[in-house]
């Protein structure tokens, strides 16, 4: 069964825990990974923490194979220093036809004052999709030192869904980043939605199983761009809920879960579950906890109002950062 994994917010949400979790609960035949180095997904695993811009984050299972689609970017320097801290090179593959940020990306965004208006990153990822729209772009296959790892991730997938194998693929950001469905121009520079993440990697609506959208149990936002009810700093400070972005290490902004957005992100993605994470930053005593029963009453009644506001299912709790410290509700609900 094809799982597409989807941040619900604006990026941050706990997507790579979640896809880290399901590579192993699910034990997942491919892990996919969209986007791109402006992302990064942050996996506990084993007492370690992994901060990942281009491998999936489904690497902690050992028997998973891990693929880069097609419609992914990466920089070279960032891909060799995560295959060789994670041992992973030998099962992890590049689609021919993924991109390649090149140095000159980095240094045209840096000088770019509009992008500095709107809080980038500067990773080099949108002069590097600008120049794929202008059919100019670098590829994996036109790259001398991929030539071992290529190979065409599309037909991998689509053959191992059809053949009832688990997949999953794991976007990067968040729905309300996306350059057609977010808060414009505060966006990135691709659609973050469930259709815009299968599109990157190619496979058809028809053959996904399950969309689930990650919420974190607050919102939080890096860099530009409108935040309903945002915390001040010593509100934020005070309930601690303060973060730090992954790639830019800087402050996130916070704020209250906003139901309102959360059930637009519904509506975009079509999700068919939700995942919570952090609900232990909330309910304290909620932290390590694996089953339902045992999470503290109030943490039970906020998920149970939740699910009922939003109507869909709420299937897995985070209740830590480790990769495993989750309440699986999969079963108890029925799928």
């Amino acid at each position: 069964m094809l799982t597409v994994i989807v941040g619900g917010f604006f990026g941050d949400e706990g997507k790579g825990k979640i896809a880290a979790y399901l590579a192993i609960a699910d034990n997942c035949r491919y892990a996919v990974r969209t986007g791109s180095i402006n992302a990064g997904h942050t996996v506990y695993f084993e007492g370690k923490a992994y901060k990942l811009r281009s491998i999936p984050s489904g690497f902690v299972n050992k028997s998973t194979e891990l693929l880069i689609a097609p419609g992914a970017l990466i920089r070279l320097d960032v891909l060799w220093n995560e295959l060789k801290e994670l041992n992973v090179k030998e099962r992890t593959k590049i689609d021919y036809n993924a991109g390649i940020i090149e140095e000159k990306h980095i240094e045209l965004e840096k000088r770019d004052s509009v992008l500095t208006s709107i809080g980038s990153t500067f990773q080099g990822v949108g002069a590097a999709m600008s120049d794929r729209v202008l059919r100019k772009l670098k590829l994996a296959k036109d790259t001398e030192e991929l030539r071992g790892m290529l190979i065409d991730v599309s037909e991998k997938v689509n053959y191992a869904v059809d053949s009832g194998e688990n997949v999953i693929i794991e976007g990067t950001q968040g729905t309300f980043l996306s350059l057609y469905h977010g808060t414009y121009p505060y966006v990135t520079s691709r659609d973050t939605t469930a259709s815009g993440i299968i599109s990157e990697v190619g496979i058809g609506p028809k053959k996904v199983g399950d969309v689930i959208l990650v919420f974190k149990s607050f919102v939080t936002r890096v860099g530009e761009g409108p935040l309903e009810n945002e915390m001040s700093k010593e509100e934020a400070e005070k309930l601690g809920l303060v973060e730090k972005g992954t790639v830019t290490g800087r402050m996130r902004r916070v704020a209250p879960f906003n139901v309102n957005l959360a059930k637009r992100a519904i509506m975009l993605n079509s999700a068919t579950q939700i995942a919570i994470t952090k609900i232990d930053w909330l309910f304290k005593e909620a932290y390590g906890v694996k089953e339902w029963s045992k999470l503290p009453p109030e943490a039970r009644k906020w998920i149970e109002g939740l699910e009922a506001e939003l109507k869909v299912p709420i299937t897995l709790v985070g209740t830590g950062e480790d990769t495993m410290q989750v309440v699986d509700r999969r079963k108890e609900v029925g799928l």
